[in-house]
């Protein structure tokens, strides 16, 4: 819990990861890509404060006392979500796995929720391994990396065939959370197979589902923007938005927000750190501190108050994921909003 001003916070990090990108994982014939993605990775590192950097060494694979003190210790996280990512096509035994990230929940059960994964070029056997998985590990979300190689395949859609009987099939088990990457690209993926119409199609041909699109769809924030205002079950994912932007881009970071905040809204943002591509102790002091410039050209943005910080820094996610917030930590009812219809707040007077 974070506690600044006498406001107190839930923090639910949305999106996190416990990866193992070391040499020894690097698979054999494959060890260009897998250290060409980390070291993009890497790159993206540098965009938070010089204080928090880490050696080239310690960034390719966190211990368990690592991921304690960064996330819970220091970094005021009362609940991670794992977002498991696969990559098997450069690491030996995956970047990210669900049972990697499992391992974790099992010794902080309170803390830690783990995401898994589906892709609609696993067919039929990748149907029955979802349905095993959600029976396991009890999954409320998955993780979608529309941009993954296999087998000489360089992405998929949701919109594919075979992708809308996965959807089904979470519809049928109860995973209702999609986090899908539509942003930034690592190399040597291919930045058009994250973009992000195929979520406007699935959102409204799946109501019963939540599409968190993570990364915003950066750079296309105003194509993200004007599709998700229209679909009340998109939420932006604010990983890498405020880790990439918030200390490096501070203007742009502030156009984004302000662009989510005017299309969007407060109630459908949810906070990821994106550890450890970042930390989340400078991540929640900055974007408790922060406010929208004063300059002109932010003039028709809405303001931040400490109420929609409290919902995007963990209100929303335990929303989602069905959550028991503190009694300290949650807000009075007025002022928690009616969730709108498409459009609505675009109509004056409603």
């Amino acid at each position: 819990m974070y506690e600044k001003d006498g406001e107190k916070y839930f923090i639910v990090d949305s999106h996190s990861h416990f990866w193992d990108a070391s040499r020894e994982n690097w698979k054999p014939g494959r060890e260009e890509y897998a250290k060409g993605w980390i070291d993009c990775f890497y790159g993206y590192h540098q965009l938070g404060p010089p204080e928090t950097h880490w050696d080239y060494e310690r960034y390719l694979k966190v211990d368990e006392a690592d991921f304690v003190r960064d996330m819970f210790t220091e970094g005021y996280v009362d609940v991670a979500i794992f977002q498991s990512t696969y990559l098997k096509d450069w690491y030996t035994t995956g970047f990210n796995t669900l049972e990697r990230n499992s391992s974790m929940v099992e010794k902080y059960p309170e803390r830690l929720i783990v995401n898994g994964r589906w892709d609609p070029r696993d067919g039929e056997a990748g149907l029955e391994k979802l349905e095993a998985e959600a029976e396991a590990y009890k999954l409320k979300g998955v993780k979608l990396y529309t941009a993954e190689w296999q087998d000489g395949s360089r992405g998929w859609k949701l919109t594919d065939p075979m992708s809308y009987r996965y959807l089904e099939k979470c519809q049928e088990l109860g995973i209702v959370n999609q986090h899908v990457h539509k942003g930034p690209t690592i190399w040597p993926l291919n930045k058009d197979a994250f973009d992000m119409s195929d979520v406007d199609q699935v959102a409204t041909d799946f109501q019963g589902l939540n599409f968190i699109v993570e990364h915003v769809g950066l750079p296309r924030i105003e194509d993200f923007a004007f599709m998700a205002v229209q679909e009340p079950n998109v939420y932006a994912g604010l990983s890498v938005v405020i880790g990439g932007l918030m200390h490096a881009r501070p203007k742009f970071f502030a156009k984004v927000m302000g662009e989510l905040l005017f299309w969007v809204g407060e109630d459908r943002m949810t906070y990821g750190g994106d550890y450890h591509i970042w930390t989340p102790k400078w991540q929640i002091e900055g974007f408790v501190d922060w406010q929208m410039p004063d300059e002109e050209a932010f003039s028709d943005y809405p303001r931040l108050s400490t109420a929609a910080k409290k919902k995007i820094l963990g209100l929303n996610a335990a929303r989602l994921y069905g959550l028991d917030v503190p009694a300290e930590c949650r807000l009075p009812e007025s002022q928690i909003d009616v969730v709108e219809q498409p459009g609505e707040q675009l109509v004056a007077g409603s």
